[in-house]
């Protein structure tokens, strides 16, 4: 069996599709992850969202042990502040997508320094949630490139 590919998704991200619709669009965070499944098919994944920064690094601990295929992260918040989160994932050896739903670079200044893009293998911004799809796509890619 393929090893899973962790989708991490940070804080707020559960209050998708009430939060901010004019940003953030009107998809929640089930749609995010059925929009996950579909484009993963059989490949195994461990859709997961926390408002706690410490549970999103037990889980990127997880993804580590588990010897996961990939991990795709949505930090949301933590991406800008969060030196534990980018210490985690300094240490996962596979292919790092990291996604955000609106471009942040289009954003307020304090949205453009994303510690975490200094690990991602890539990063995907301003697709909407939809874009978790193109970003399941590249992760499988990534995953099948590294597999040859």
């Amino acid at each position: 069996m393929s090893k899973p590919i962790y989708i991490l998704n940070g804080p707020n991200l559960n209050r998708l599709g009430k939060r901010e619709p004019e940003i953030y669009g009107k998809a929640t965070l089930a749609d995010v992850e059925r929009f996950c499944r579909e484009e993963a098919g059989p490949h195994p994944i461990e859709f997961r969202q926390s408002n706690s920064e410490a549970q999103i690094i037990d889980w990127i601990h997880e993804a580590i042990d588990t010897q996961a295929g990939g991990i795709i992260i949505n930090p949301a918040a933590f991406t800008f502040v969060s030196i534990a989160i980018l210490d985690a994932l300094k240490m996962f050896p596979g292919p790092i997508v990291e996604f955000h739903i609106s471009n942040i670079h289009k954003r307020e200044p304090i949205y453009h320094n994303s510690l975490v893009s200094k690990v991602a293998t890539g990063v995907m911004a301003g697709f909407g949630a939809e874009g978790y799809q193109l970003a399941m796509r590249a992760m499988l890619s990534l995953i099948e490139k590294k597999s040859r």
